[in-house]
């Protein structure tokens, strides 16, 4: 079973989101599980301290190294589950490595929370920095939720259909393509005629051709490293 375990200062936060929808029915359906752990339950002191002063200086506090150790140590994991924290610093979360994610055993994941977490403890227990934006939240709490969800949705028996995360956004290194549906005409805005025309080689290809153009205009990057892989051909290639 594929297991996401989570550590967190806010473990009521949990499951949130991740208890309702398609995530929340699987959960209940036992398609994947969840483990959430207080981190503070791991401090040392009668005030049950976990966090301190920046050394050198500086604003805010810092997660404790020994605190966030002796709780990651608490935790039976295979060595084979990935160990991330959610960090603005991170490596970008993809659908790629989503992907990859969902195919395996199902990640530890430490929350952080004020000005960070002590970098010893980052290296000594092998954590990997996970961003989900260029930009800063309150904690890791909500961007370990959208990374447990965009897995989940994955798993096998979650989505209706095996077909349905086919031909979504960064699928195949594009946006999604417009959709549309019921009623055919909303305030004189019709469907486009191609998509009722019943040509599945015509709905292909306009969809293809919306994708790309959309990618092109919103995502210069991703178009750019699509074309990169993916070299248009010249009249001369054959």
């Amino acid at each position: 079973m594929w297991r996401a375990t989570v550590l967190t200062l806010f473990p009521e936060m949990f499951p949130g989101p991740l208890g309702i929808s398609l995530a929340g029915k699987a959960l209940t359906t036992r398609l994947w599980a969840l483990d959430i752990h207080d981190i503070r339950s791991s401090a040392t002191d009668r005030h049950r301290s976990v966090d301190d002063t920046p050394a050198g200086g500086g604003p805010g506090m810092v997660l404790r190294a020994d605190v966030l150790a002796k709780a990651i140590d608490s935790v039976e994991t295979s060595p084979d589950r990935p160990r991330l924290l959610m960090s603005p610093r991170g490596r970008p979360l993809t659908q790629s490595w989503v992907m990859e994610l969902a195919a395996g055993p199902g990640p530890l994941i430490v929350c952080g929370r004020f000005e960070g977490v002590d970098q010893r403890v980052i290296e000594a227990r092998g954590l990997e920095e996970v961003s989900i934006g260029d930009y800063v939240l309150s904690g890791g709490e909500i961007a370990a939720m959208a990374l447990i969800d965009a897995c989940v949705r994955l798993l096998p028996g979650v989505m209706g259909k095996a077909e349905s995360g086919e031909d979504e956004s960064f699928s195949h290194g594009l946006l999604e393509y417009p959709q549309y549906t019921r009623p055919q005409d909303f305030e004189g805005r019709p469907i486009p005629d191609v998509l009722l025309s019943g040509d599945h080689a015509k709905v292909a290809g306009w969809r293809r051709a919306k994708a790309e153009a959309l990618t092109e205009a919103r995502r210069p990057d991703l178009w750019a490293a699509r074309n990169r892989q993916n070299p248009p051909k010249s009249k001369t290639d054959g």
